[in-house]
C-alpha cells in the first residue's frame, strides 16, 4: 500500500481548481453615470482584473486568472470573435493546470456564443457564460453573484461533460437550449421549450437534468484551422413579407438562409418562387420559426422533401444560424445537414 504524507493528503484535498475568465466586455464589465442607472450605461468599461477584485470571495472557490480577449458589446460580436474565442478556450482546456473556463459576456448574444462554443469547444472541462443586467455601478448589480456562481459552477466536478452551460439568477442553464427572453429584468435568460438544467444554491451546483443532444467532444465540427465561416443571414417571417431581403441575401453570395417562418415556419406564398430560386442557386434553406418554441415538422407546413429544405428541428433562428454555418464547413449535402440538426 501506498503510504501517503500527512501533509501531502491534505494538500491534494484542499487543492482548488483553477478558473481562467476570459473577459469579452457586455453589461457586466458596464458602467453607469449613477448608482441608479440601469438603462442608458455604458457597457464594456470594465476590465478582468477591476471584475475579479471586485469579487473577493473567488478565491474561496477557485484559483482564478483571467484575461481580456475582447472589449465589446455583445450586439458586436462576430464569426471572427467566435472563432478566436474558441480557439483560445481549446488551448487553455488542453492544459493540464486549467480546470474549467468562464466568460464574461453581454447578454444579447451570449446565447449564441454559447451555442457556438457547445459545438466546437473540445474538452469536457466546464465552460460557463455569464453575465448581467445591470451595469458594475448599480446600486443592485447582479454582475458579481453571477460571476461568484458561475466560477464556482466550473470549478465544479458536477459540472464536467454537461457541455457549455449558462449561468445567472442562480440558474444553470444548457447552451443549446437557453435564450434571452426579456430586455431588462434578471430573470431574463430561460430555456422556455425544455427546462433549466439546475441551480446554484448555498455555493453549490444542484443539477435535475442534462441534453441529450450531442455537444463539444461528441460533435464532428473542428475550427482550429478556419478563419472565416461561411455566410448564412435569416430571413424573418410577417404578413406581407416580400422576397427583397433574400434575393439580397443570395445576390451577395450566402452559402445558407435561415427562414424564420410563422408557426410552423410557414412559408408565404410570394417568398416560395424566391426560396426555390436561392435554392436552385446552391444556398441552404433552413426553415424554422419565430415563434420560439416547439419542434419545426419536417414536411408539415411544407414539402421539405420535394424543396430540398432542412428544418431547425427546436433550435431558434439565430443558433440554427450557428448550426447551419458549422455544417457548411462540412458539407453541402442537405441530408447530412438534416442529420445534423437532428444530432446538436
Amino acid at each position: 500500500m501506498l503510504f501517503v504524507p500527512a501533509s501531502q493528503a491534505q494538500t491534494a484535498q484542499t487543492k482548488q481548481a483553477h478558473v481562467v475568465i476570459l473577459a469579452t466586455g457586455g453589461t457586466i464589465a458596464g458602467t453607469g453615470a449613477t448608482s441608479t442607472t440601469t438603462v442608458g450605461y455604458t457597457a464594456a468599461k470594465v476590465g478582468v482584473e477591476g471584475l475579479i477584485k471586485a469579487v473577493p470571495e473567488l478565491s474561496k472557490v477557485a484559483r482564478v486568472t483571467g484575461e481580456q480577449v475582447f472589449q465589446i458589446a455583445s450586439e458586436s460580436m462576430t464569426n471572427e470573435h467566435w472563432l478566436t474565442l474558441a480557439k483560445r478556450v481549446n488551448t487553455l482546456l488542453a492544459q493540464a493546470d486549467v480546470d474549467g473556463i468562464v466568460i464574461t459576456h453581454g447578454t444579447d448574444t451570449l446565447e449564441e456564443t454559447a451555442y457556438f462554443l457547445n459545438l466546437v469547444v473540445k474538452s469536457r472541462k466546464p465552460v460557463v457564460l455569464v453575465g448581467a443586467m445591470r451595469p458594475s455601478t448599480a446600486i443592485s448589480a447582479d454582475g458579481p453573484i453571477n460571476l461568484y456562481n458561475a466560477v464556482l459552477l466550473a470549478a465544479s466536478p458536477e459540472a464536467v461533460g454537461k457541455g457549455v452551460l449558462v449561468c445567472l439568477n442562480d440558474q444553470i442553464n444548457g447552451a443549446r437550449d437557453v435564450t434571452k427572453t426579456n430586455t431588462a429584468t434578471m430573470d431574463t435568460f430561460k430555456s422556455t421549450d425544455l427546462g433549466l438544467l439546475g441551480y446554484i444554491q448555498g455555493s453549490k451546483a444542484y443539477f435535475y437534468r442534462a441534453s441529450t443532444r450531442k455537444h463539444t467532444v461528441d460533435t464532428e465540427f473542428d475550427v482550429s484551422n478556419l478563419s472565416a465561416l461561411p455566410a448564412v443571414d435569416i430571413v424573418y417571417g410577417y404578413a406581407n413579407v416580400t422576397p427583397v431581403a433574400l434575393n439580397a441575401f443570395v445576390a451577395a453570395g450566402d452559402k445558407g438562409i435561415i427562414h424564420a417562418g410563422t408557426g410552423d415556419g410557414s412559408l408565404a406564398a410570394q417568398m416560395v418562387p424566391a426560396l426555390k430560386a436561392a435554392r436552385a442557386k446552391g444556398a441552404i434553406i433552413v426553415r424554422a420559426s419565430r415563434t420560439g418554441t416547439g419542434i419545426l415538422a419536417r414536411n408539415g407546413e411544407a414539402n421539405d422533401d420535394e424543396l430540398d429544405f432542412v428544418v431547425a428541428d427546436t433550435l431558434n433562428a439565430q443558433k440554427a444560424r450557428i448550426l447551419l454555418m458549422l455544417a457548411l464547413t462540412k458539407t453541402s449535402n442537405t441530408k447530412d445537414i438534416q442529420r445534423m440538426f437532428w444530432t446538436y
